[in-house]
């Protein structure tokens, strides 16, 4: 039977600690509340290996076996965070709702989490608290935000903003990636031709220019030599492009390096601004949503500014909410951001603010600000195809020019 360890309050109001056998967890709480002890933490004690007959090694002791945790998608936490804000909106008590989702979860790795959750909330953890043992799942501006709705008492609400700003990156997302479709299959075409003429073409125009002793252009030269480079060593630039990747890719998650790379995003001369521009109409939206519910302004910056993604522009904002704090306005506070907010948005809070109409302003300036950018978004893909194209055109002309060159003075050699 499956042992359990406890913490709970006395009804002295003394903390008590101990361990019990039954057969679940409703189990384990029948048990606590027939003995009068409130439940603070429950948890189910890891089957020890004694009862099979041998002990583990020492060795292996020590060592955690996990199973690999399958990811919930997108889309079933869009879907989780709709369906429990209309469960709340409708009176459901949090627990029972939760109840309910991870039993009618269609995805096993859904249920699973759904119900970890649950757990998590009956055994007296706050929901936003215990969405936060998941950031693969939840990440930090949903708990954020999660934890405000808790705190303001309008969590239905929340979860329903939550859900529309899933909606609205989704639909953001799917839009690049049918925009990017087309460029991608370019370049992997490319690809592919390269990989070719470095393998099977240039070999034998290697071999006729041998034949005649003919000196070649540099052009010539260092294609035939990236040719024998693939040819001779293809298996180890594969490699030392894994491990390059590597190695970018533990630089990139660092806190160096994801600022260096961010940096480097926002001086981009196109990337750049678009990114500042989302970053400011998730910050307008989140921000004007919450003041909307009643969340207070510097709670609300708080958790828009987690919002915004990139740390330089969420280092900046911060400097603006400890101005808040210290009894500044939002408008002149958020003056010093140029390169998230204009002058003209700063302006337009700053009256808004003045007139007590703050959370519609930010509203609209989100919804403003979104549909620039996504007209900027078409405009810069739109651009993004023709200009792939001629340098996949340059490339492979390129190396085409190099490889026929050397013909027209083969003439020279023949007499």
């Amino acid at each position: 039977m499956p042992q359990f360890q406890y913490k709970a309050l006395q009804a002295n109001g003394a903390m008590a600690e101990g361990h019990l056998e039954a057969a679940d967890r409703q189990g384990a709480f029948a048990q606590m509340a027939g003995l009068g002890l409130r439940p603070v933490s429950l948890a189910e004690k890891a089957a020890a290996g004694a009862g099979n007959g041998f002990a583990l090694p020492a060795a292996l002791a020590g060592l955690s076996f996990r199973k690999r945790s399958v990811k919930v998608s997108g889309r079933e936490l869009e879907n989780f965070t709709r369906l429990l804000s209309s469960l709340l909106a409708a009176g459901v008590p949090l627990s029972r709702a939760l109840v309910i989702l991870y039993r009618e979860s269609s995805s096993p790795a859904a249920s699973a989490k759904w119900k970890e959750i649950h757990d998590f909330v009956v055994d007296g953890m706050s929901l936003a608290d215990s969405m936060g043992k998941s950031p693969d799942t939840f990440p930090r501006v949903y708990t954020a935000m999660v934890q405000a709705g808790e705190t303001g008492g309008f969590l239905d609400l929340v979860l329903a903003q939550i859900a529309d700003f899933q909606a609205r990156e989704k639909e953001l997302r799917s839009k690049v990636m049918a925009a990017m479709l087309y460029p991608s299959i370019l370049f992997c075409l490319a690809i592919g031709v390269l990989i070719f003429l470095l393998t099977f073409f240039i070999p034998r125009f290697q071999g006729i220019f041998k034949g005649f002793g003919a000196t070649l252009p540099l052009a010539t030269q260092i294609v035939i030599g990236a040719s024998t480079v693939v040819r001779s060593y293809g298996a180890f630039v594969v490699v030392g492009l894994l491990i390059l990747g590597v190695v970018l890719r533990t630089w990139f998650t660092s806190e160096k390096g994801r600022r260096t790379w961010e940096g480097l995003i926002l001086r981009s001369p196109v990337l750049g601004p678009l990114v500042a521009e989302f970053a400011m109409a998730r910050f307008c939206r989140m921000l004007g949503t919450l003041l909307g519910a009643g969340v207070p302004l510097v709670q609300g910056l708080s958790v828009a500014r987690k919002s915004i993604g990139n740390q330089i522009l969420v280092d900046a904002v911060s400097q603006s909410i400890e101005r808040v704090q210290q009894g500044g306005q939002l408008g002149a506070s958020l003056a010093e951001t140029r390169g998230l907010f204009p002058s003209s948005v700063v302006e337009m809070i700053s009256v808004a603010e003045e007139s007590g109409r703050l959370d519609q302003e930010l509203v609209r300036i989100a919804n403003v600000t979104e549909g620039d950018l996504d007209r900027e978004l078409k405009t810069a893909v739109a651009l993004m195809e023709p200009l792939m194209l001629f340098f996949i055109a340059a490339f492979i002309g390129t190396i085409f020019i190099s490889m026929v060159l050397p013909i027209f003075t083969l003439q020279d050699y023949i007499k």
